[in-house]
């Protein structure tokens, strides 16, 4: 069980962050949370986030209260490495020690073979970042790499609209619905635990055709329109690793009936 004194900041608030930061706060934490702009700052005021404004694309320093806390949670879209860089120098200089740090599983490359945490990882901006984390001096870095992010005001049947075409209809889908990143979030910090790395999607893979078509129906919207003909890319995320470590079940597992 946590102590109701640990202390939990929340760096980007935002889509993913904001209803962290709140179920957090109704879990008994202590909350910390940035956002980039005054209004939202209140808004985080309102829930009992203790708000700061952060921007590390623009950053000189940051209040180094920020980085009191048990634990870092670093939900920011941004793939500035720079900023990153100078980001991790300010923590670096902090008695902080833990961080979790959100990824996506848009770090590997297309496979034939269902993909582990273990599988190597594209050169991208995003994979590099999380290198920078990983190898902090003093840093214990958690990374969580989520699948397509799906939830309230994220409704994959609005994902291609006016007409666009969807490519690769033929190639596996790999979703997580906010709610359990929220929990398995939280799972990390109710263990404790440190330096490792997870995959993080629902059970079910379906096809993009399947998948999308289904999640238009459920809008009574047309069909979408696929590209066809094209050779298939499939990459299927594992989360077989962090559903074994902690003891986590998906609360929504199958993608298609959620």
């Amino acid at each position: 069980m946590h102590k109701a004194e640990k202390n939990i900041s929340i760096l980007g608030c935002g889509w993913l962050g904001f209803p962290l930061a709140t179920y957090l706060v109704e879990k008994g934490f202590s909350v910390k949370g940035s956002t980039r702009t005054a209004h939202k700052n209140q808004l985080l005021g309102l829930k009992g986030v203790h708000p700061y404004l952060i921007d590390i694309d623009q950053m000189s320093s940051i209040d180094s209260e920020f980085f009191a806390t048990d634990v870092l949670v670093v939900a920011i879209p941004s793939k500035n490495s720079e900023g990153f860089v100078q980001l991790i120098a300010q923590i670096e200089q902090t008695s902080l020690q833990n961080v979790i740090f959100i990824s996506a599983t848009s770090v590997y490359p297309p496979s034939k073979e269902v993909v582990k945490e273990s599988d190597a990882t594209l050169d991208t901006p995003l994979a590099r970042i999380e290198e920078l984390f990983m190898n902090a001096k003093g840093l214990n870095t958690t990374i969580v790499r989520f699948g397509g992010l799906y939830g309230p005001g994220r409704n994959p049947g609005n994902f291609f609209k006016n007409g666009r075409v969807i490519q690769n209809p033929e190639g596996v889908v790999n979703m997580i619905h906010q709610e359990d990143c929220l929990a398995i979030i939280h799972e990390i910090i109710q263990r404790g635990v440190e330096n490792d790395i997870f995959n993080a999607c629902g059970d079910t893979h379906p096809t993009r055709r399947v998948f999308y078509t289904n999640a238009k129906q459920k809008l009574g919207l047309d069909a979408p329109a696929f590209e066809e003909g094209q050779p298939i890319v499939v990459k299927e995320i594992s989360s077989e690793k962090l559903k074994r470590k902690l003891k986590y079940a998906f609360k929504y597992a199958d993608i298609l009936h959620s």
